[in-house]
């Protein structure tokens, strides 16, 4: 067997692994980020599990001076502060390393690479294939026949390894060590290595290959010509200072030991400890799994655990006992409970007058699917009390489902009886279609989670396992993993799915409790009261309702596309002067930026590639009519296969029309989300993309579509919650905003303003709200940073009190840790004093924006709740059956067109009263969506 050594790079792969969830941070009950040790033991695991190394160790840096800084004083100096939450994490992941047995390497005075590189040579040496594993190009100088670099995967990215050959096309070089002399003369922004000014990549690539290297560059100055020899001869000492900084160090004072670095069982009750500490559920079970003995001849994993015999047949349970590292010790075996099947006339009679005499019951339906609107009931439970509930099967036979289902309907519709549940418009609506309106005050325990923790998971077994310590039994330990393969509840044996369904209602009865004291205790009662359990209502007829799809439009206009895309290619393939892949970005990157020689000022991707996404793209659209295709060949691709032709299978066969489903408890904002399908991302602000709104049309001619939108509804709120003079006068004397703010900005009268001036100050007024930068502006407007730079200035000249909001709602974010919106939603933000001038930048921003968006957000979902509760009180058949941002939809018979339009228009417009900035809302009709729009 081949001795394989595999040595990690700690700190690159930690502060990888957490800026891989930058956007969506891992954070546990405790209210730690678990990014960093997820992300890394991830990597770890999916290393050993897939490449079982013979030899592992792993190599950090210390936070002492290096030799480098000695050489160099500012080495490095330019890098940030370490976010707190990876000084958090480090102590943690060691425990973890050295819990698994794996060495951990360190020495004074050198970086975890010249460690690395120490021990990969003196391994090689002894015959080991070694793999480093890092996602730092700078180790391709160590790679050798037997030293290969190894990337780990990334994003969707399959795992990457760099030998020889992969190195020497990366950096366009002959050997690995010239990775060496390409960073003397390029230089390193990330480690402060200064290297030769206008030295470049290609320009390094190129002067090595005539000369070889960096001091045969130097001797051969006299040869080059203008600004390249006099940078050289100028700056030669620099490049050799710069060289002897980029050099890994192959003689640190550490010994390649193999018996210490053998891969040996780990120290399973050490590490489960830690798991168990910080939450980490299936990474847990992953790597520890169950402790079963292997039999005799069993083979066993890498940590001596038995491995599953592939004729072996589990034997159903109920649920597993609990490991010792699960963070709930308590499930259904080891808990005392009373579930009952009620699967007779006289049980269900007795359940039936037992909840007749509540105040509030719970009840969960099971069902063939996670659709509401395709799926069928296979069962309820109910549950009044802790620790007891009751679940009652419904057969497969319509017939006989609904009289069953019917037995239930006074007491779910008893508008006196509150109901609780975990995410309750999902039951709600199925009920719909066994003719129940399930009534009375709704507990949401999904909702009032949300209100507590915005961004973390609110499912019942999160809930359960963090508030409970009790783990429910798994959904897959039903019917299956989720897969194609995946069974339905209605193959479920019907005591099994008893226990399981009681067990759901007997949970979220407990949580019921737990939660809303919680919700009460923080003020967000009249948040869920007013807001967020009424827009459960107005949701679930939403959702129901559905709206009405042009099939044949789609058909067409596929077509249509199919012709735009090919038209495109051509022109692509003129403009490029040769044939490639379009849609590999690689291809595109070689034929924009060596082969056509398009200027390129970003950062390369991980892989060494070219970047070619769209804020790379569009920046060069410009002035490149072939980049402007490409673009625009991607968005039409991506419209036809995402819209156009992914839309008509999705269409309800009960039905016949598209039913999308709304997501409360998603943004941090309170915004909600569309998905199965979103349709709140169909592409607008092009022409392909505005054509696919001519898709959705009325239910039949009798009928209208109604679209109704605020207009700059976050201009207006910013300008209503900051209090600004200059803003609010503007839209109350009924000025256009972005003429009023280019007259400030500019300093001329408001009739003089031009149509540049207007646009410009448009983009100002949009970009502030965001947190955009002279950097940001200047791209944006195709104009100097400095006359960007200009440009935000007059504009806060102008918007004083503007300024003053953004300044004192970061310094109120920093103070409490949180900002709210107007009516008191509330969103933390971690770093908001981080250290990490990036994360600490990204809060603030966050910070100056949520309560801007977060109520934008509050608006419509009042909006529609007054609207939903005006047309039932005046019984009329409109429905309103999208919201998309700040633009609602209806489906309208013509004959109460007069009477809808104003009604709508004055509802949303004072959904939030006594605002000091009028609200403005454009009501549009059509038979189509774009029509009204």
């Amino acid at each position: 067997m081949e001795k394989t050594l595999f040595l990690l790079d700690g700190h690159a792969l930690v502060y990888r692994a957490h800026y891989a969830f930058m956007s969506r941070p891992l954070i546990n009950s405790k209210g730690m980020n678990t990014s960093a040790v997820n992300g890394f033991v991830r990597s770890l695991w999916e290393m050993l599990q897939k490449q079982k190394p013979s030899h592992l160790a792993v190599a950090f840096d210390l936070p002492t001076p290096t030799f480098r800084h000695a050489m160099y004083e500012p080495y490095k100096a330019n890098r940030d502060a370490q976010p707190e939450d990876i000084t958090a994490a480090f102590p943690y992941i060691e425990e973890i390393i050295r819990a698994m047995q794996i060495p951990v390497i360190t020495c004074d005075g050198y970086e975890a690479d010249d460690v690395i590189g120490t021990l990969a040579k003196q391994a090689e040496k002894e015959d080991f294939k070694v793999f480093m594993v890092t996602p730092d190009k700078d180790y391709g100088q160590l790679v050798s026949d037997r030293i290969f670099m190894y990337k780990p995967a990334r994003m969707g990215n399959d795992v990457e390894i760099w030998g020889i050959k992969e190195v020497c096309d990366n950096w366009q070089i002959q050997r690995p060590e010239q990775v060496i002399d390409i960073l003397s003369l390029q230089g390193d922004a990330v480690d402060n290595i200064p290297g030769i000014p206008s030295i470049g990549p290609k320009t390094a690539a190129v002067l090595l290959a005539k000369y070889d290297n960096l001091e045969n560059i130097i001797a051969h100055a006299h040869e080059l010509k203008g600004k390249q020899r006099e940078q050289i001869e100028n700056f030669a000492e620099q490049g050799r200072l710069s060289r002897r900084l980029a050099i890994i160090d192959i003689n640190v004072p550490v010994v390649f030991d193999a018996e210490q670095y053998a891969v040996s069982a780990p120290d399973k009750s050490r590490l489960s400890a830690v798991f168990k500490e910080l939450e980490i559920r299936s990474l847990a079970d992953a790597i520890l799994g169950k402790s079963e003995k292997p039999k005799v001849g069993q083979q066993t994993d890498l940590f001596g655990e038995a491995m599953p015999s592939e004729s072996a047949e589990a034997a159903p349970k109920s649920a597993e006992p609990p490991a010792e590292h699960a963070i709930a010790t308590k499930n259904i075996d080891n808990t005392e409970h009373r579930y009952h099947l009620t699967d007779t006339p006289a049980a269900r009679a007795a359940l039936i007058e037992l909840l007749a005499a509540q105040t509030e019951f719970c009840f969960d339906t099971e069902t063939t699917g996670v659709d509401a609107n395709a799926a069928e009931l296979v069962g309820m439970s109910f549950a009044v009390q802790p620790f007891e509930a009751y679940y009652v099967p419904i057969p497969a036979e319509p017939a006989a489902a609904h009289k069953i289902v019917s037995e239930f309907k006074e007491v779910l519709e008893n508008q006196a009886i509150a109901k609780i549940g975990q995410n309750i418009k999902y039951d709600a609506i199925l009920l719909k279609w066994y003719g129940i309106e399930v009534g009375g005050d709704y507990f949401d325990t999904m909702l009032a989670h949300y209100l507590l923790e915005p961004e973390l998971r609110h499912n019942m077994n999160y809930l359960s396992e963090t508030y409970l310590s009790y783990a429910p039994v798994s959904i897959e330990s039903l019917i299956g993993k989720k897969g194609k393969n995946q069974g339905s509840m209605r193959d479920v044996a019907v005591e099994k799915a008893s226990d399981y369904a009681a067990e759901d209602a007997d949970v979220t009865i407990q949580l019921k409790d737990i939660l809303f004291s919680k919700v009460k205790a923080e003020g967000f009662e009249p948040l869920y009261t007013t807001m967020e359990a009424p827009l459960v209502r107005v949701l679930t007829d939403l959702e129901y309702e559905g709206i009405n799809l042009n099939v044949d439009f789609l058909a067409r206009y596929s077509v249509e596309l199919d012709k735009k895309i090919k038209i495109l290619e051509q022109n692509i393939y003129i403009g490029a002067g040769t044939h490639f892949n379009i849609s590999s970005p690689k291809q595109v990157g070689e034929i924009l930026f060596d082969r056509l020689r398009l200027p390129y000022r970003f950062k390369k991707t991980k892989t060494g590639q070219y970047s070619t996404d769209e804020e790379v793209l569009s920046e060069l659209a410009t002035t490149s009519e072939l980049v402007r295709n490409i673009l625009s060949h991607r968005g039409v691709i991506k419209l036809k296969s995402t819209y156009v032709d992914a839309l008509p299978p999705l269409i309800n066969t009960k039905t016949g029309r598209l039913h999308s489903s709304f997501n409360q408890a998603l943004t941090a904002t309170g915004r909600l989300s569309s998905n199965n399908p979103n349709l709140q991302n169909i592409p607008i602000k092009t022409p392909e993309g505005s054509e696919v709104r001519k898709a959705f049309i009325p239910r039949n001619a009798d009928h209208v579509l109604v679209s109704a939108d605020y207009s700059q509804i976050e201009l207006r709120l910013i300008a209503e919650i900051s209090g600004d003079a200059a803003m609010l006068a503007a839209f109350q004397s009924g000025h256009d905003i972005h003429r009023a703010t280019a007259a400030g900005v500019y300093q001329v009268p408001l009739d003089l303003v031009s149509a540049d001036q207007r646009r410009n100050a448009k983009t100002v007024n949009f970009s502030i709200i965001y947190g955009a930068g002279a950097q940001n502006l200047s791209q944006q407007l195709s104009i100097s940073r400095t006359e960007a730079k200009h440009l935000i200035e007059q504009y806060f000249v102008q918007y004083q009190g503007l300024k003053h909001y953004m300044d004192a709602t970061v310094e109120f974010a920093r103070t409490n840790g949180y900002v709210m919106t107007l009516l008191g939603r509330r969103r933390w933000l971690r770093d908001i004093n981080s250290r990490n001038s990036l994360a600490r930048s990204n809060s603030e921003r966050i910070a100056i924006n949520t309560p801007i968006q977060g109520t934008a957000a509050d608006m419509i979902k009042l909006a529609m709740i007054n609207i939903h509760k005006a047309l039932k009180d005046n019984n009329l058949q409109t429905k309103m059956i999208l919201q998309v941002h700040d633009e609602l939809v209806f489906d309208v018979p013509k004959n109460e067109l007069d009477l809808v339009k104003p009604l709508i228009k004055e509802k949303m417009e004072n959904a939030i009263p006594n605002l000091k900035v009028p609200i403005l809302v454009e009501v549009g009709v059509g038979d189509n969506w774009l029509e009204a729009h």
